[in-house]
């Protein structure tokens, strides 16, 4: 065995929304897969086998989808993070250090290296380099870093090191021109046991903004990895229209598109009711299964249409992602846009509603 595995999942997404409203941030669909899905085959595809994955929000929403794991021929365990509120179990993350110290506490899991990851990325990372760069340098503690442009700092928690690579400082989304670094923190951790020791138990508490520092402050081995790898995060509702623009697109390589390829860059699932005569379909685009979609319909790839969704005759769907079971009524037009039966969201992240009448698309659930 390589490592252990953690992958952080107990938080809300508040910043997804309404994505995220009824479903867990790392349940958030890429390619009809959650995202959780794309990094617990990764760490298999190393050799982790043993995985735990801290949980609250919607915690039955991954414990139920995943079990304990065998299906894709590993191990994992669910920590739940709550408290009871008014006779009520609610849940409250405790954070992603805090988390990771509940469950040293509970069981001693963490008894090896451990590699962490946070549960809304995609990643490629080669995890065996990794690994081996964080004990060729004795290292109680690493943080896996991209560069990133300067001007794409303010994103992102940066990473200062000496020549050697030891973080000696961090900021938190620094201005362009004050940023000390363009080293971006991706959210992979890589731990020996002995780091746990450090967080204080039974209370919330950060890996970036408590844990990291502390490190530092103790000047404890501690490095940062430099590496060119796929990262693709899913902070905000912008970022996520514009993965699957790229997943579509065909520029993430360990993403193989669901469906069958009926012509250049047009995927379909089963059982599908198209006009093929009358509509017309200009790829990359997925459609999925029980998808029924009428005369006069065009649909402009980049874009997905999920599973049981209905494209009343004369619409049309330019570069956009309708969720399963998504009706769109005849003659409208849905341009850079994320659309479920309830919620429509346009490329820079605002959100409309069903029922909404100042809104002039019209649009509803296709199961009625």
């Amino acid at each position: 065995m390589l490592a252990k595995g953690m992958i952080l999942a107990a938080g809300q997404g508040t910043r997804v929304r309404p994505l995220t409203k009824n479903l867990p941030k790392p349940m958030v669909p890429i390619l009809n897969k959650p995202v959780l899905e794309y990094l617990i085959e990764h760490l298999a595809k190393y050799g982790i086998r043993e995985i735990m994955i801290n949980v609250a929000f919607n915690h039955y929403k991954i414990e139920n989808y995943f079990g304990d794991g065998h299906r894709w021929g590993v191990e994992i365990g669910y920590s739940y993070e709550g408290k009871r509120d008014h006779g009520e179990i609610v849940p409250k993350a405790m954070g992603s250090a805090g988390g990771m110290r509940k469950i040293q506490d509970f069981g001693g899991f963490f008894d090896e290296t451990t590699l962490v990851m946070c549960g809304d990325a995609i990643v490629d990372l080669d995890i065996r380099s990794a690994l081996e760069e964080h004990r060729h340098k004795g290292a109680l503690a690493s943080v896996v870093t991209l560069d990133v442009p300067r001007e794409q700092v303010k994103n992102y928690g940066v990473v200062v090191t000496d020549e050697d690579g030891r973080v000696k400082a961090f900021q938190e989304k620094p201005a362009p021109e004050e940023a000390l670094s363009t080293l971006a923190s991706t959210g992979i951790y890589i731990f020996e046991p002995q780091v746990l020791d450090l967080v204080p138990p039974g209370r919330e508490f950060d890996i970036g903004s408590e844990l990291f520092p502390m490190l530092v402050e103790k000047d404890l081995p501690f490095y940062a990895q430099k590496r060119f790898f796929n990262w693709i995060d899913i902070g905000r509702l912008t970022d996520y229209w514009e993965v699957l623009q790229r997943v579509l697109r065909g520029e993430v390589a360990q993403m193989e598109m669901p469906g069958r390829e009926i012509r250049p860059g047009v995927w379909v699932g089963l059982n599908t009711s198209i006009a093929w005569d009358s509509v017309q379909i200009v790829g990359p685009c997925y459609i999925g299964s029980n998808v029924r979609i009428e005369p006069g319909v065009s649909v402009i790839g980049p874009t997905w249409i999920g599973r049981g969704c209905h494209l009343r005759a004369g619409s049309r769907i330019e570069r956009s992602v309708l969720f399963d079971y998504t009706r769109v009524g005849e003659g409208q037009t849905v341009e850079e846009k994320i659309l479920s039966f309830q919620y429509c969201v346009d490329r820079s992240g605002h959100a409309t509603y069903v029922g909404d009448d100042t809104f002039d698309l019209r649009w509803g659930d296709a199961r009625g």
